[in-house]
């Protein structure tokens, strides 16, 4: 009898091998036979699952995308319904640093997508917007939760958006070497303890 194949999981398995050949040359080394190579497959079964490889890096991006998403999931149901929104803010932001090998290896694959768009490669600012503008959205709708005196919508948007950006920042510079793991908790802890005095 003919073995059923799990065709998401397939995909899954190629998208895991893409993020490490993403994670360790750049989107650049993330070629069909690499990814094949690392996936223990065949270049014809990848683009049987991906025929290009403009879709395999999209895909492969959505994947990185939707493991966060879990993770935050996961985090935000540990705090339950009525967590403060400093909480709640803390604990996504706490999700997206790279503060274990798997996040590292994640951040490291979207810096490989973040380079190529500035070069225009693969990948366009508008594909790669969307889990940033989600994450400013939600920030923002936190800190409205903990003004609800703030006349200053504008003002709230800012500062949801700067602390989106100087996670980011942050995460760059653990990647980069410039800071440690331990020193980018304490300056979230710090960023959120002047946020939130201002309430």
């Amino acid at each position: 009898m003919p073995r059923l194949v799990d065709h998401e999981q397939r995909r899954r398995e190629i998208t895991a091998a893409a993020r490490k050949v993403i994670a360790a040359g750049g989107l650049d080394a993330a070629t069909f036979q690499a990814v094949a190579a690392e996936a223990g497959i065949s270049v014809r079964l990848i683009q049987y699952y991906f025929g290009t490889k403009r879709d395999l890096m999209l895909a492969t991006h959505r994947a990185v995308v939707e493991d966060w998403g879990r993770t935050f999931a996961a985090s935000l149901g540990e705090l339950g319904p009525d967590a403060a929104p400093r909480d709640v803010i803390r604990a996504v932001s706490m999700g997206l640093l790279p503060l274990d090998e798997q996040r590292h290896q994640d951040n490291l694959v979207f810096a490989g997508f973040h380079a190529a768009n500035l070069t225009g490669n693969t990948v366009t600012s508008a594909e790669m917007m969307g889990p940033p503008r989600y994450l400013i959205d939600s920030f923002t709708e936190q800190l409205r939760r903990a003004r609800p005196d703030e006349f200053d919508a504008r003002a709230t948007e800012l500062d949801g958006e700067l602390i989106v950006l100087t996670v980011t920042a942050v995460t760059q510079a653990i990647l980069a070497g410039g800071t440690t793991r331990e020193r980018a908790v304490e300056l979230l802890d710090h960023l959120l303890d002047r946020m939130f005095a201002l309430d």
